[in-house]
């Protein structure tokens, strides 16, 4: 059983990390895919093209799909009800439900003209722009779809998903998209179709990239990072040789311990500046690299505070044996616990928040 659990914690620092350049391939058996989730930052009125959000790449496929099915970008107030209904068992009824709240809102050419771009109908045809795009001087070249994101009022998050359903466009209802469709092509199958999709999501226009290079690929949540990490690094790469030389000289247990727990937190800076730089370049990074720089950090910050454990209960200060052992290790397994489990709260509930 706890092998099983920690195969879990295992497996989630290694899967979940995020990036701004997202590639894949979608099947309609899934019915629904969650994407990313992304940060636009706030949208400055004297510099608005420098500072829009973009979302911008191509979605094919190499079958004929019989409709359209649906590539959505929804800001929190209406990705919440869309994304709870997706469980409906009955998918017909759950296309229905999650777009409920849509309808009044989304963009349509015919069943809603004065609605917001939220949609795009998908696939598009290869070498051409997508459907919806009715204004081809605003996409970015050599894409078929752009998505220009305005935050007047502060940064807000947007979340991206695909799903298996299409609109009438004579009855303004949605209907679940069950497959390919049929040799006469008069009812569909359920025989699963693939979309593919590459597409990128930045902060700033792609055509003036270098104006915010720093800014540019990171959502507003996590810019400025790569400027904190290499400040962070820069400490390290001085106060750490004179630590090492300190701990060569005294051979005291505490600063063998604070050495260790330095020296852990150092690869782990060295771990996410590497992840961080090549992020800012290409918008991927070494999700790896990233996954196991936060091992480290934790790793570093629990034999921290072990260290401040044994020294609140005087060791190697006034005595050398320790008192209250299973009390004092006891803490300190919670402490490392808890800490992993909130890593991975944290991790997982980029959906919901």
């Amino acid at each position: 059983m706890c092998f099983k659990i920690g195969t879990i914690i295992f497996c989630t620092f290694f899967v979940l990390v995020s990036s701004t350049h997202i590639k894949g391939e979608f099947s309609t058996n899934e019915f629904f895919k969650f994407l990313v989730k992304f940060g636009f930052q706030k949208t400055d009125i004297h510099y608005q093209k420098e500072t829009y959000g973009y979302i911008f790449g191509n979605i094919t496929a190499n079958v004929t799909f019989k409709y359209p099915i649906t590539f959505a970008v929804l800001d929190r107030g209406h990705f919440l009800h869309y994304y709870k209904s997706r469980d409906i068992v009955d998918k017909e009824l759950a296309c229905q439900v999650m777009f409920q709240n849509l309808n009044g809102t989304a963009y349509h050419p015919k069943c809603n003209a004065y609605g917001q771009d939220l949609f795009r109908r998908i696939p598009c045809p290869k070498g051409e722009l997508c459907v919806d795009e009715d204004t081809p001087w605003n996409v970015i070249k050599k894409n078929q779809f752009t998505y220009v994101i305005q935050n007047s009022g502060q940064p807000r998050f947007w979340y991206v998903s695909m799903v298996s359903c299409y609109l009438d466009e004579v009855t303004c209802t949605w209907h679940h998209y069950t497959g390919a469709p049929s040799s006469d092509n008069k009812t569909l199958t359920n025989i699963p179709q693939i979309i593919n999709y590459d597409f990128w999501l930045v902060n700033g226009s792609p055509n003036l990239s270098f104006y915010n290079t720093l800014l540019y690929q990171f959502s507003f949540d996590r810019q400025n990072t790569l400027e904190l990490y290499l400040v962070f690094w820069l400490c390290y790469i001085i106060l750490l040789p004179v630590q090492i030389y300190a701990v060569r000289t005294q051979k005291h247990p505490v600063t063998k311990l604070f050495t260790f727990s330095l020296v852990l937190e150092f690869i782990a800076l060295c771990f996410n500046v590497l992840h961080t730089v090549k992020f800012a370049v290409d918008g991927v990074g070494f999700a790896g690299l990233a996954a196991a720089g936060d091992v480290l950090d934790i790793m570093s910050r629990t034999l921290f505070m072990l260290l401040l454990l044994l020294l609140a209960k005087g060791w190697a200060v006034t005595r050398l044996e320790l008192t209250y052992k299973p009390l004092v290790f006891g803490v300190w397994l919670a402490y490392g616990i808890v800490h992993i489990l909130l890593y991975v709260w944290n991790t997982e509930k980029f959906v919901c928040v």
